[in-house]
């Protein structure tokens, strides 16, 4: 499988939530220990009441102040899905401790067990003779910290217990701020059982390990933080291909890419479409090896004879079509061609150009019949500059021009057939301001830069073409612009059939056959409609493929 960003992205949005969750409850949540200091406040401060003296003499043997007294209450919890035991804190033997809580500058004057989540929690801070071994009071760093130690407790999923402690000032000013407490501690990840050596050493205090140390807890626990980051990366994935999906163009590769060179001929005027689909298709099938070759467009009727010379060259009688070259033709080609077979395509809308200098607009039918027919020479005849018509034509094997010939000039209801004249001049650069005259232009793109160069030109192009064109302007043929509505409904009458042709019956594994099939019924299609073609198979009669 060919790994696209589209795909990365989607593999990562299911990746990244099952690795989230394997991480939160399989790793972070199966055993973990959470604490949370629920309150830290000084009992002295800006209160002077009478009363408040009793807080400062909490704990001091009856009558003695307390130093800057302060009062924490601390919760401890069971945040894991797993029970914690005696045997899974990190500290030897049964009595010691399983966590110490140190409060910087401050001294543990007493505490107490205030709330719990079961009453059997109880039994492991006190005895009938009093506190357990592992609760209780301790100082170290010469009096300069205060610690609390607090039992290895029993605790099952969801249980906890708070411990209200009272502490005092021994380093600082009186009003300066506390130190927030420091929790040390570990559990064992993964339970196993310890050698008998290890139950006997004196108890360590474990000040970092990130899989097994007690971890703060919120109010409203939600995810740990490792968690969080790979819901954050699942949320940019899921942002990212939605932005792919909406805003990147997707070009889905061809159901058959073929490998090989296909060479391509025929119409100037559909050549931009056609080398646009044949990019496409050659990126898309690129692993396959499709190259094709979109530099032989020299006219329809230079395609047809650059076809049957390929065909004749490499032997075939017919039987084998030949499978590296697609012709493309404005319609039928004139005289009879044995050998070639005809696919249409699509059909395309064609256009008049004329030199902006001449200020006209539009024509009617019957005026642009005059015109050819040499009964129009100047422009203001049709109201507009006081120039001569001269008429930049393609030569008569140009499907463009045939498609002028046959569906523009000539009346079908008529006896009197109309062609184009034969050119005046044979170099179109002759063609001035004094008179009329006419001459041929090889190639769609020289006749539209001789229309926009030459006063009073006038000449033929496929609309798209003449879209993009500078110094020219398309005519509207009795007021109704080269559009596919002006087609379907009967009022444009300037369009053709644009026929893919080959030599024989296409190899259905040859690349022609490929890329035929990519143009008519694949991504191809869109590229015509781009081009303002209208793709024979949206037709209702595919194969005769005109206008409804």
């Amino acid at each position: 499988m060919t790994l696209t960003l589209n795909t990365t992205i989607a593999l990562l949005s299911v990746a990244v939530p099952l690795l989230a969750f394997v991480w939160e409850f399989a790793v972070v949540r199966r055993k973990k220990l959470g604490y949370r200091v629920q309150m830290d406040s000084r009992a002295s401060g800006t209160t002077q009441t009478p009363d408040a003296e009793v807080l400062r003499r909490i704990g001091a043997n009856g009558d003695k102040a307390l130093t800057d007294p302060s009062f924490v209450l601390i919760r401890i919890e069971n945040a894991g899905w797993m029970e914690i035991d005696e045997g899974d804190y990190l500290a030897p033997g049964d009595d010691s401790p399983g966590l110490w809580v140190k409060f910087k500058g401050r001294r543990v004057v007493g505490m107490a067990l205030t709330d719990y989540s079961d009453d059997a929690l109880v039994h492991f801070f006190t005895t009938s003779a009093g506190e357990r071994p592992g609760f209780g009071k301790e100082e170290e760093q010469e009096g300069k910290a205060g610690v609390l130690r607090l039992p290895k407790v029993k605790l099952n999923n969801g249980d906890y217990y708070k411990v209200m402690v009272v502490l005092e000032r021994t380093t600082g000013e009186v009003g300066d701020p506390f130190e927030p407490p420091v929790f040390e501690g570990d559990l064992l990840a993964w339970r196993f059982r310890r050698p008998a050596r290890d139950r006997a050493r004196p108890a360590r205090r474990h000040r970092w390990s990130p899989w097994k140390r007690a971890r703060r807890t919120e109010s409203h626990t939600f995810a740990s933080g490792a968690a969080l980051v790979l819901i954050g990366l699942l949320a940019t994935a899921v942002l990212a291909q939605s932005g792919l999906t909406l805003f990147g163009r997707q070009d889905p590769p061809p159901l058959d890419c073929v490998g090989g060179t296909l060479h391509l001929h025929g119409s100037t005027a559909f050549e931009p479409s056609v080398r646009r689909a044949a990019e496409t298709y050659q990126r898309l099938c690129a692993a396959k090896g499709a190259r094709i070759d979109a530099t032989d467009f020299q006219g329809s009727g230079a395609g047809i004879t650059t076809l049957e010379a390929a065909g004749n060259d490499a032997g075939e009688l017919g039987t084998t079509g030949v499978g590296n070259h697609l012709t493309f033709h404005d319609g039928e080609p004139a005289g009879p061609h044995p050998q070639l077979l005809a696919r249409p395509v699509a059909y395309s809308l064609y256009t008049l150009v004329i030199n902006p200098d001449a200020r006209v607009r539009t024509l009617t039918l019957s005026q642009i019949r005059d015109i050819y027919a040499g009964r129009i020479t100047n422009w203001s005849d049709v109201k507009g500059a006081d120039l001569p018509v001269n008429l930049v034509n393609r030569s008569s094997t140009s499907g463009t021009l045939q498609a002028l010939v046959e569906r523009v000039l000539n009346d079908p209801g008529s006896a009197t057939r109309i062609g184009v004249p034969p050119p005046s001049t044979p170099d179109c650069a002759a063609l001035g301001r004094d008179k009329p005259g006419s001459c041929e232009a090889d190639s769609t793109q020289a006749l539209l830069e001789t229309v926009a160069e030459v006063p009073g030109a006038l000449g033929m192009s496929e609309v798209s073409n003449a879209a993009t064109a500078k110094q020219v302007v398309q005519v509207r043929i009795g007021q109704v612009p080269a559009t596919p509505a002006g087609v379907e409904d009967g009022r444009y009458p300037y369009w053709q059939t644009e026929i893919a042709y080959t030599f024989g019956e296409l190899p259905s594994d040859s690349i022609a056959a490929g890329f035929l099939r990519y143009l008519t019924d694949q991504g191809g299609k869109d590229i015509l409609r781009e081009f303002g073609n209208r793709p024979c198979s949206e037709t209702e009669y595919p194969l005769v493929c005109e206008p409804t």
